[in-house]
C-alpha cells in the first residue's frame, strides 16, 4: 500500500534536492580551497585593517568583504536570470 503525499511534500521536492546540490558544490569548492592552501591575495587586500601591537592583533578584513559581496551579489543575480 502507498503512503498518502499531501500537496506540500510535493512541492518541496525540488528545494530538497537544490540544497543538496548547493551542499554538494560547497563541499567541492571548500575541498579545492583546503587544497590550494587558501585564495590568493584574500585576506591580505589593500584597505584590510591589521593592527599589531604586543600580544595583541585585531584583523578587520573590510575590503576583501566587499569583494566577496559583490562577487556573491553578481553570481546569485545570474543564477536568477
Amino acid at each position: 500500500m502507498r503512503a498518502r503525499t499531501s500537496a506540500s511534500d510535493l512541492t518541496m521536492a525540488p528545494l530538497g534536492k537544490a540544497l543538496v546540490v548547493l551542499g554538494l558544490i560547497l563541499i567541492v569548492v571548500g575541498a579545492i580551497v583546503w587544497g590550494m592552501g587558501g585564495i590568493p591575495m584574500i585576506g591580505r587586500l589593500p584597505g584590510d585593517i591589521y593592527v599589531r601591537r604586543g600580544n595583541f592583533t585585531f584583523y578587520f578584513p573590510i575590503t576583501t568583504a566587499i569583494i566577496i559581496s559583490i562577487v556573491l551579489s553578481l553570481v546569485l543575480a545570474l543564477l536568477r536570470r
